[in-house]
């Protein structure tokens, strides 16, 4: 859908801070599908996580991603999403060692122009919820730009800036009226 925007890339790059600005601003955002998978898994004690089982959480990636476009119909103008389909099945690919990603993804398209944080060493944090290092994410970061582009997206990489210059920058990347203020 062309009003469904991605913001992807490293983990702890900032994505889901530059969401919680796009937010701020009146636009509609999407939570990173791993995230509120692994709050669910820790919470009721299951076992879909990354670092126990990296297939089984990616399923419930795309599962999840599926869910969060159907969803996303209901919303006025552009939606933003942190994270989504492509990502979860670029992990299944990963986890289960097939392709995954080419077939769902070309179904399901997102706005031509995907938006992607590099790797950002001085704001990188482990936490409960991200349990991997920066080498991993950093080797995450190198699949999803090769999966986007080999599934021809436009990939806009999204400087290190503080966030408000950061929001202006994916703004900067639209015409007047293609990306419409809530």
């Amino acid at each position: 859908m062309d009003n469904y925007v991605v913001i992807s890339g490293c983990s702890g790059g900032g994505k889901s801070t530059l969401l919680e600005e796009l937010a701020a601003r009146g636009f509609s955002t999407v939570q990173e599908p791993g995230r509120r998978i692994i709050a669910q898994e820790i919470a009721l004690g299951g076992a879909a996580l990354p670092w126990v089982d990296l297939a089984a959480f990616a399923r419930r990636a795309v599962e999840m991603a599926l869910s969060d476009r159907r969803e996303a119909t209901r919303l006025n103008g552009p939606v933003f999403f942190d994270r989504g389909l492509i990502d979860a099945a670029a992990a299944l690919e990963y986890a289960a060692g097939k392709p995954a990603a080419s077939e769902i993804c070309r179904e399901h398209r997102y706005h031509r122009r995907a938006f992607l944080v590099p790797a950002w060493p001085e704001i990188y944090r482990s936490d409960a919820e991200r349990k991997h290092g920066l080498a991993e994410a950093m080797a995450e970061y190198e699949r999803l730009l090769t999966t986007y582009r080999q599934l021809g997206y436009e990939v806009v990489i999204i400087p290190k800036m503080a966030v408000a210059d950061r929001a202006d920058f994916v703004f900067g990347h639209f015409r007047p009226g293609n990306l419409p203020h809530p």
